[in-house]
């Protein structure tokens, strides 16, 4: 009886368990469903630490914007270069600007295949004309407000600011603006066009294959490149007191065929501008993709010392960091950094550019206090401590949203159309033995102090079915602004 029963008792232990291993399989949490989980905890947890502050005690901040605009006309790039029958091509091949189309293709290959952002000036009018044409032609394109400055001052307007544009539009433009945009410039018939090149992540064109979504740009500007609403903007200027002035869109003056140091000039006048400014005013300049190291050196010394905030993605970011050490300009950077690498790349330009203001005994220009990086994958804020700027972790949180929201053009966030590709824990530098921080998702946010300054770090929802990726990082660093000023 006792070998009957322990016999029993073995055969109905092994299908008991055996029971309850098939029970927990058939009711375990799909992956899938705990993947949407997170990315539901995430995306509640920013939208929180975004509405944890209000702007500016329900007042509208006030922020002037300048220059240029544009009208985008957005289409498919693979089905352009099909189209024009650039279809195969022997090599990528950078090329500072455009005169026909072998370099055409060649230079969007060299930026399609790792999916970087991209910007050309086309010399070659009677191309791009026929680029434009093509582009009527093609199913799916569409026409949208564009240029940097109009973009931010449209974003800024929807958050809640009144906002001072400057540039030269036509009528047909300005209709279409926010009532809460008053605009600084001249009126012209017909718009500067720039062609914007879209492609998602895993695009085909030959034998190459996106590895990231992006565009690809091309224009040939007659108006933007001389800042000609640069005088009605300043006169007005001295009206509207803002709280912020930010200046973008000078990569229209990249290889323009300028005279002889007219483009200095411009940018001269650009900084006596931009220094007689309030001391209350915030100066923001918007960076961009620059290939002319001329131009470039320009800035250096003209523009960013009057500026006491930056704003740049991943690729320009090195780009300017590798001038301001006296090598040369970095064409293609990673597209998809490491966070550590970010990092030591902004601490890195935050202290350059302020011993460079300090060694300098003549200075009248203003000290870099803020630092906004935004790339794919997450946003990093870096800002002094006790200076103007407020907020900085709502800020991030903020302008991690509207990555998402501009990118699936929608203001609501799917966590069925997003992913988080940051890693699950980053270091906050790339020196041996530096601190790790885990993402945590009821605290996405992550805010550290460090020299005088605050680090603020934040995942992307990455958007998987993408609208649109032209405009992304005005959208962004225009509302990572809102909650700052």
């Amino acid at each position: 009886m006792e070998g009957l029963s322990s016999s029993s008792f073995v055969k109905y232990g092994s299908f008991f368990s055996l029971l309850v291993f098939v029970l927990a399989y058939l009711f375990r949490t799909p992956p899938d469903a705990m993947l949407h989980d997170r990315l539901d905890n995430v995306l509640s947890s920013l939208l929180r630490a975004e509405s944890k502050v209000g702007m500016n005690n329900g007042a509208r901040p006030k922020v002037a914007i300048g220059f240029g605009g544009c009208v985008d006309l957005i289409v498919d790039g693979v089905s352009l270069m099909n189209k024009m029958g650039l279809t195969t091509i022997d090599q990528p091949l950078h090329h500072d600007y455009i005169e026909n189309a072998q370099q055409l293709a060649q230079s969007f290959a060299y930026f399609f295949a790792p999916g970087a952002a991209s910007e050309r000036f086309v010399m070659n009018k009677t191309l791009f004309s026929e680029l434009v044409e093509t582009s009527r032609g093609l199913p799916g394109n569409r026409w949208a407000v564009g240029g940097n400055a109009p973009v931010m001052a449209g974003r800024m307007a929807k958050e809640g600011c009144d906002v001072l544009l400057g540039g030269s539009f036509s009528p047909d433009f300005t209709e279409v603006l926010s009532q809460h945009i008053m605009v600084a410039g001249n009126v012209v018939e017909e718009p500067d066009i720039h062609l914007i090149l879209e492609y998602p992540a895993g695009a085909s064109w030959g034998d190459y294959t996106s590895r990231r979504a992006n565009r690809y740009i091309v224009h040939s500007d007659d108006h933007n490149p001389y800042l000609d609403s640069m005088e009605d903007f300043a006169e007005k200027l001295q009206d509207f007191h803002p709280d912020l002035l930010v200046v973008g869109g000078l990569q229209m003056m990249d290889n323009f065929p300028f005279k002889s140091d007219e483009r200095e000039d411009l940018l001269s006048h650009l900084a006596d501008m931009l220094s007689s400014s309030s001391a209350q005013t915030g100066v923001h300049f918007e960076m961009a993709s620059f290939v002319d190291e001329g131009l470039m050196k320009d800035l250096l010394n003209l523009v960013v010392p009057n500026a006491d905030s930056l704003g740049m993605n991943e690729q320009e970011l090195p780009n300017l960091l590798s001038l301001l050490k006296g090598s040369n300009i970095t064409v293609l950077s990673d597209p998809n950094p490491r966070v550590a690498t970010v990092l030591d790349q902004m601490r890195e330009l935050y202290r350059l550019l302020n011993r460079r203001h300090d060694e300098d005994a003549d200075a009248a220009g203003r000290r870099l206090t803020r630092l906004h990086v935004h790339t794919l994958a997450f946003q990093a804020m870096m800002v002094e401590r006790g200076s103007r700027w407020k907020n900085t972790m709502s800020a991030t949180a903020k302008a991690s949203l509207t990555a998402n929201r501009h990118v699936c053009g929608s203001p609501d966030i799917d966590p069925g159309k997003a992913r988080l590709i940051m890693d699950d824990s980053f270091s906050i530098s790339r020196r041996e033995g530096s601190q790790r921080i885990a993402l945590e998702e009821s605290r996405p946010v992550s805010c550290w102090h460090e020299d005088g300054y605050q680090i603020c770090v934040a995942p992307v929802l990455v958007c998987t079915e993408v609208y649109q990726t032209a405009g992304g990082g005005d959208n962004i660093s225009a509302a990572g602004l809102v909650l700052q000023i």
